[in-house]
């Protein structure tokens, strides 16, 4: 057997500190892109990092995001104005911004917007009650559809319903898909470390007894 395998078993997870668990568990499903959702309400414009969203479906246009439960030991801004005003905003940024997306996750209290504690500077257009990141490069607007409240932990389901999009033009292919390396979009992986993605390749539809195709 390899002396240097990693390997745990659940009764290990469950003996392990909380943070080293944490940490471990988030470094799995690997990488992932990052966004920073902005919300408002009552006067008060809120920015957190995200990297838990996915794609629920295209007609209507859906995207899923996980956000944790109200614990009682802190507060819960995202999810208390998503609830509230029914929309966000989902913001990409390049590596360059990584340290100022990051701080995001600072617990700062309600009456102090991440916006402008973290270096960003919000945006307003029309069609969506939540704020923008100005600078960034990809863009998206959501309506609330659905939200659930998963009994297995708690985490809150919110599935939003694409109603805006603002990227440069130069980034969409000819099969409508976006090359986000053109956007520079930058990823994390686990809870903490921030990648900008390198070589990509890229491939048609797969069939059965037919060679790939790359494109």
């Amino acid at each position: 057997m390899d002396s240097h395998l990693l390997q745990v078993d659940a009764e290990t997870l469950s003996a392990m500190p909380r943070s080293r668990r944490a940490r471990l568990i988030n470094s799995l499903p690997g990488y992932k892109s990052g966004m920073l959702v902005g919300t408002y309400e009552s006067g008060a414009a809120n920015l957190a990092i995200v990297s838990s969203h996915f794609h629920l479906g295209s007609n209507p246009a859906l995207l899923g995001m996980i956000v944790r439960p109200d614990t009682g030991k802190g507060e819960r801004h995202t999810l208390h104005n998503v609830l509230k005003t029914q929309c966000w905003t989902l913001n990409g940024f390049r590596l360059e911004s990584a340290a100022q997306a990051h701080q995001t996750s600072a617990p700062y209290p309600k009456n102090r917007s991440e916006f402008s504690a973290c270096g960003f500077d919000l945006e307003w257009k029309a069609g969506v009650d939540a704020p923008y990141v100005k600078s960034s490069p990809l863009q998206v607007g959501c309506r609330l559809r659905e939200h659930q409240t998963l009994s297995i932990n708690g985490t809150h389901l919110l599935i939003g319903e694409v109603t805006a999009l603002y990227c440069s033009a130069d980034a969409q292919r000819l099969d409508g898909s976006l090359d986000l390396g053109k956007l520079e979009l930058a990823t994390i992986s686990g809870l903490d470390t921030y990648s900008a993605p390198g070589e990509a390749l890229r491939f048609g539809p797969a069939h059965v007894d037919t060679p790939l195709q790359p494109q």
